[in-house]
């Protein structure tokens, strides 16, 4: 009888010793800004604590953040490429900002309470059918929370280029549902980014396993572009192309050659 033979893929010691001082590193945090941030949730106070938190988790996976340019901090619509998972406690982590986010995270573990907790707006966008209903409700979101982000690619990239925007949400803003700006934001890991990309088939725990076992640190550079009033604007297609635009031109700056 033919035997047959499974190779386990060995993983070193560091590995495990890096990704354990990692999840220390968050889980501590963690354990003392959570329950500061939903008392200041019952007390109907802007929490301060959930954007500690996210810079906390940001710098405890390498990150070394360099901001250029001047964030809004209020009334606004970001409008970010996507490179990886990385992306929201960065961005996160200096703005305070909540996110548009597929519906699907909302059932990871971990992930999606935390992402309850920063006031994650969830969509799907795949059932096309729903698109109104889902503009209104991220209509009536924009409405309360002072900052949201939206990553219109739909899914991230390697980095290289961008990925034809999803126009459908920015009906959110042609009108916005109440005086705001969009303000792009470019987000530049440099030589790191096929480290720090999430692409191809990899699945979402082999991402979190790279991230946290990855040795040393990482810079990342956030350029937050100039602003534009989209209730100025036409319609939502002029909204994202205008958007795409100031982030392609910016991408091309860095990349030094021309991205479409």
């Amino acid at each position: 009888m033919a035997t047959i033979s499974i190779s386990i893929p060995k993983v070193p010691l560091q590995a495990y010793f890096l990704c354990a001082m990692r999840v220390m590193w968050i889980a501590v945090p963690l354990a003392v800004l959570l329950p500061l941030h939903l008392v200041w949730h019952l007390l109907r106070l802007p929490s301060p604590w959930a954007m500690l938190f996210l810079r906390i988790a940001a710098r405890a996976l390498g990150a070394r953040v360099h901001v250029h340019g001047s964030p809004l901090r209020r009334d606004v619509f970001f409008v970010a490429n996507h490179i990886s998972w990385h992306d929201i406690p960065i961005l996160a982590g200096i703005t305070g900002t909540s996110f548009v986010a597929q519906d699907g995270v909302r059932d990871w573990p971990i992930i999606g309470w935390l992402a309850k907790l920063n006031r994650t707006i969830f969509v799907n966008r795949t059932e096309k059918q729903n698109v109104g209903q889902q503009v209104a409700e991220l209509r009536e979101a924009i409405a309360e929370n002072w900052s949201v982000t939206l990553f219109p690619e739909g899914t991230t990239s390697d980095g290289r280029g961008l990925l034809p925007f999803k126009q459908s949400l920015f009906a959110t803003l042609a009108p916005p549902p109440k005086p705001m700006m969009i303000q792009p934001v470019l987000l530049d890991f440099g030589a790191n980014t096929p480290d720090i990309a999430w692409v191809g088939v990899e699945t979402g725990w082999e991402s979190a396993w790279r991230a946290f076992t990855r040795p040393g640190s990482y810079d990342v550079d956030v350029h937050f572009l100039e602003p534009f009033d989209p209730g100025a604007l036409a319609d939502r297609k002029v909204v994202c192309a205008l958007a795409r635009t100031r982030l392609t031109d910016a991408l091309s700056a860095t990349l030094g050659y021309p991205v479409t």
